[in-house]
C-alpha cells in the first residue's frame, strides 16, 4: 500500500458489506493502519468467518444490520467520517433472475445509505460501482465517458447508483466517488455456488479434479485486478473525496488476458493438466472488458501495486490453506 494514503488522526470508518469478500479485505487494511471500523452487514451473502479475526480487536464494531432499512443506515454512520460502501447484491445472472431484489439491495440500499450519510455530514462516502456499465459500448478500452446500453438490472442498478452519486454531490454537497470495478480477485473471495466468480470457482475445481466449463469460447478479454489494488482505490478515493466529488473512477490493472489464456495459467500455475469444457454464453455478459484507468491515476494517485500473474500466485496459495 503506498505510504501516501494517511488520514487524520482518529478517523472512524463505516464499510458497508464489510464481512464480504472486498469489504473484508478493506476492513483489515484499516484496523493494520489503527483506524476504528464499523462493519454494517446483513450477512446475506457476507460471512462471519471473513472478520472473526477482527473481532477481538477494540477498534473494530460489527453491526448486523440491513441497507433496506433507513433506520439501521442511520444508526450505522453515528460517529463516522468515512463510508465505504460495499453492500450490494453481483451476480448479472442472478440480477436477471431476481430484478426487484436487485433494485431494493442495489439501489434503494444505496440511496439509504446516501440519504444518511449527507445527513450525518461524513467527510467522503465512496461507493462500489461496476464494469457492467458499459453494457454494449464498442470501445476496445473503456472509458469513464463512454457507456452503452444496459445488458442486465445489475448492470442498471449501478448505473441508477452513480446517478444518484453525481445528484448527492451537485444537490447536496455530499462528497460521493463511485468505483467502477472490472474482475476483482484474491482473499475472502467465495468459490461456491452457481454464481461464484470464475478465478475462484476455477481454482476450487481444478484442485478437487473437477471438471471445469468455460462459458463461450474463451475468447472473452477481462481485466483482472488483485483485491489489493482494489483496496488501495478505496482509500484513495475517501481520502480525496472532495477532490473527485461525483466522479465516477475505473478500477482494474489495465492490462487484459481472455478467459482460455487465464485458464492455461491457472493450470500451469496449478501444475495440473485438465482441459476445460465449454458452455453456452451467460446471457448479459460483456465480450470484451478493458478499462482505461489515466483517469484514477491522475486524479486519485492509483497506481496498482499488484499484477495480474502475482496476485494469482497469492490467491492460489491462499485457496490451497482455506478450501
Amino acid at each position: 500500500m503506498n505510504s501516501d494514503i494517511m488520514f487524520e488522526k482518529g478517523s472512524r470508518f463505516l464499510v458497508t458489506g464489510g464481512a464480504g469478500f472486498i469489504g473484508s479485505n478493506i476492513c483489515e487494511k484499516l484496523l493494520e493502519m489503527g483506524y476504528f471500523v464499523r462493519c454494517l452487514d446483513n450477512l446475506s451473502t457476507g460471512k462471519m468467518e471473513n472478520i472473526a479475526p477482527f473481532m477481538e480487536n477494540e477498534n473494530f464494531e460489527f453491526v448486523k444490520g440491513d441497507i433496506r432499512s433507513l433506520d439501521d443506515c442511520k444508526n450505522a454512520v453515528k460517529g463516522i467520517d468515512y463510508v465505504l460502501h460495499q453492500a450490494a447484491w453481483g451476480s448479472v445472472p442472478r440480477s436477471i433472475e431476481e430484478p426487484l431484489d436487485y433494485n431494493e439491495n442495489n439501489i434503494t440500499g444505496t440511496l439509504n445509505m446516501m440519504e444518511a450519510s449527507r445527513n450525518a455530514g461524513v467527510k467522503s462516502f465512496v461507493y462500489a460501482s461496476s464494469a457492467s456499465v458499459y453494457g454494449d459500448d464498442e470501445l476496445a478500452v473503456k472509458i469513464e465517458e463512454s457507456i452503452g446500453k444496459m445488458l442486465s438490472p445489475y448492470a442498471f442498478t449501478k448505473l441508477a447508483c452513480e446517478h444518484y452519486g453525481s445528484l448527492y454531490s451537485s444537490l447536496y454537497g455530499l462528497n460521493t466517488v463511485g468505483l467502477r470495478y472490472f474482475n476483482v480477485f484474491g482473499k475472502n473471495q467465495d468459490p461456491m455456488g452457481a454464481y461464484a466468480s470464475v478465478i475462484p470457482k476455477f481454482i476450487k475445481e481444478i484442485l478437487k479434479g473437477e471438471s471445469v466449463t468455460i462459458d463461450g469460447d474463451g475468447g472473452q478479454t477481462r481485466d483482472f485486478v488483485h483485491i489489493e489494488n482494489v483496496v488501495q482505490a478505496n482509500l484513495r478515493a475517501a481520502l480525496y473525496g472532495e477532490k473527485a466529488k461525483g466522479m465516477v473512477f475505473n478500477v482494474a490493472y489495465g492490462d487484459t488476458v481472455t478467459l482460455l489464456e487465464f485458464y492455461n495459467e491457472l493450470t500451469r500455475l496449478l501444475r495440473k493438466d485438465v482441459k476445460p469444457n465449454f458452455g453456452p454464453v451467460r446471457p448479459g455478459d460483456i465480450r470484451h472488458s478493458s478499462a482505461d484507468t489515466k483517469k484514477i491515476r491522475e486524479i486519485l494517485g492509483y497506481v496498482p501495486q499488484v499484477s495480474f500473474l502475482e496476485g494469482l500466485g497469492k490467491t492460489i496459495e491462499w485457496y490451497k490453506n482455506n478450501l
